[in-house]
């Protein structure tokens, strides 16, 4: 039996590799079932949904824009995180969303929409936008979390779905919304070195965002933020007895 052990590969459980990142999202307790929002229809989500998240200890909820737009106003919409996996490291897939768009035209985005009163879960929101967005089709990913309520200032209220992507995929922008596709480093993303703040002065209000620079590349807002958020999640350094 001792020599069978040879011949068994040993999985590499390094923090960005295919293996290691789904075990670290599963040993942080973000895996689907886990998660509130699997537990209710998507329409009923209210502003009483994103207080609760913020009161565990959310740092990315930006609740400070409530004020800003009353309970009706606000849009629910679901994003897809798509983590690619690649070896040695995985990457992450990024939009960038065509100029003439009404909203968040020509910025660094992940595939994602409304959320659909059709749409049984925020899941299958994230999914059927990326299939419309990029070609990417539901047997190219396992999902495996979600991530942190976010508010933008646009108003929407997005749940960001986490998923693992098969590296065979190959993507196929629609040109009318996506402009290009291209992928980062989720080491690069994770590197709290590269995680900036800006300060933007809107109307009578100053808001504080989120921002990355990659090559070429400006990530800010949202993106950037629910990155931030993924990097609060799974690889910030934690204090002895932190559950967050």
């Amino acid at each position: 039996m001792a020599g069978l052990s040879a011949h068994v590969p040993e999985l590499d459980l390094s923090p960005f590799s295919p293996t290691g990142f789904a075990a670290l999202a599963e040993s942080r307790g973000i895996a689907l079932e886990k998660a509130v929002w699997m537990t209710e229809q998507p329409v009923t989500y209210g502003i009483d949904a994103g207080r609760r998240l913020d009161e565990t200890g959310n740092p990315n909820a930006n609740l400070r824009l409530e004020f800003l737009l009353p309970p009706e106003k606000w849009r629910m919409a679901a994003v897809l995180v798509p983590i690619v996996a690649r070896e040695p490291e995985v990457t992450v897939l990024l939009t960038l969303r065509t100029a003439h768009l009404s909203a968040h035209a020509g910025q660094v985005a992940f595939p994602g929409g409304k959320i659909e009163k059709s749409d049984p879960t925020p899941v299958h929101s994230a999914l059927r936008e990326a299939r419309e967005e990029i070609g990417l089709f539901p047997e190219f990913v396992k999902p495996l979390a979600l991530l942190d309520l976010h508010n933008t200032g646009t108003g929407f209220r997005v749940i960001p779905v986490m998923g693992l992507i098969d590296p065979s995929f190959v993507a196929e922008p629609e040109p009318n919304e996506v402009a290009d596709v291209f992928e980062v480093p989720l080491s690069f993303l994770m590197n709290e070195q590269n995680h900036l703040r800006h300060l933007l002065n809107w109307q009578d209000y100053r808001i504080l965002f989120h921002a990355m620079q990659f090559e070429e590349r400006f990530i800010w807002g949202a993106t950037a933020a629910m990155l931030h958020n993924l990097y609060e999640r799974l690889y910030a350094p934690r204090d002895e007895g932190d559950d967050r």
